[in-house]
């Protein structure tokens, strides 16, 4: 009986479909896909003056990147790794590069021309969550603004350190996954400690996890060769705000999901189950889930969960 429910609950979660357009708070006040980018010129297409003369080469980009080039940003990091020799000492350093010439440059700064609000202007941007303004966020949400601008989120201006995980510092740590029963094989950098790639064994505990839930995010990770790391587009899909596409149990389908993050991201799921011999079967939040693609030793199937017992609530 348990096995038809998860399966029912399986079904019932991919009939998810949005009630607002997905690209959400990237219409831009209805400037739509122009606000980010212009059909021709970058920035100078968009109307700003900007010193970058290679804006636009490399997705039209919209808007002025300039202000952040060769700022250094100190991210917070809360695993062993990071440092500014990336050796587990202290907090990720990231220093913007000029142009488009690595995977930094692409996956940060491109949206920290609009969400910093510490070196760059805002560009329509209200400084707080599309979802909160909007009153369709779950009820279990404070009532303060949410904010949205990094290194000027309510705290001191400037500050980075809370903003976790993203910058090249921050590679991924082959530490976190070196228990074999976890069936994570990282392909090593031979001039480095970073893993370049990663991929998945079947049947070990990792893919008893990706059963009941996605990877889409840990697939987004960037590379520059020296190692594997985070930057805004690994969690976030910044085309697609309220819609996820994942593959469950073998079944492709979409899911909830809010702030643009690209696996299914539900904070208002039901976490207690259908009765099973008067009994709630408890199952797994899918914003909890969300971060234990990365953080999988709290994971129920690293801690001994079969595959499905518990499953996810989307």
């Amino acid at each position: 009986m348990f096995v038809i429910l998860v399966a029912m609950s399986v079904a019932m979660a991919q009939n998810a479909k949005p009630t607002s357009d997905v690209l959400g708070a990237h219409q831009n006040g209805g400037r739509g896909c122009a606000g980010c980018h212009t059909p021709h010129s970058g920035a100078f297409g968009s109307g700003q003056l900007t010193t970058d003369t290679t804006s636009g080469n490399e997705a039209l980009w919209a808007q002025d990147m300039s202000p952040v080039y060769g700022k250094t940003f100190t991210f917070g990091n809360e695993t062993a790794t990071g440092g500014a020799a990336n050796n587990g000492s202290g907090p990720t350093m990231v220093t913007a590069a000029t142009g488009w010439n690595d995977a930094e440059g692409k996956g940060l700064v491109m949206c920290l021309s609009c969400h910093d609000g510490n070196y760059t202007k805002v560009n329509m941007m209200a400084g707080k969550s599309y979802e909160q303004t909007m009153g369709i966020l779950p009820t279990t949400y404070g009532s303060n603004p949410i904010p949205t601008l990094l290194g000027n989120d309510g705290t001191t201006k400037g500050n980075y350190l809370n903003d976790h995980p993203v910058g090249k510092g921050t590679y991924i740590d082959p530490g976190d996954w070196s228990d074999p029963a976890i069936g994570v094989t990282m392909t090593m950098n031979p001039g480095s400690r970073h893993p370049v790639a990663i991929a998945v064994a079947a049947g070990s505990q990792y893919a008893n996890f990706l059963q009941s839930y996605s990877d889409n995010s840990l697939k987004a990770l960037q590379t520059d060769g020296i190692g594997i790391f985070p930057v805004c587009t690994t969690c976030h899909n910044q085309h697609i705000m309220n819609i996820a596409t994942a593959t469950i149990n073998g079944v492709s389908g979409t899911y909830n999901t809010f702030f643009f993050v690209r696996d299914p991201y539900n904070p208002g799921a039901q976490t207690m189950g259908a009765a099973v011999n008067g009994v709630s079967q408890s199952v797994a939040s899918s914003a909890t889930q969300f971060c234990r693609q990365c953080h999988f030793g709290d994971s129920n199937e690293r801690n001994g969960a079969a595959p499905m017992a518990i499953p996810t609530a989307f």
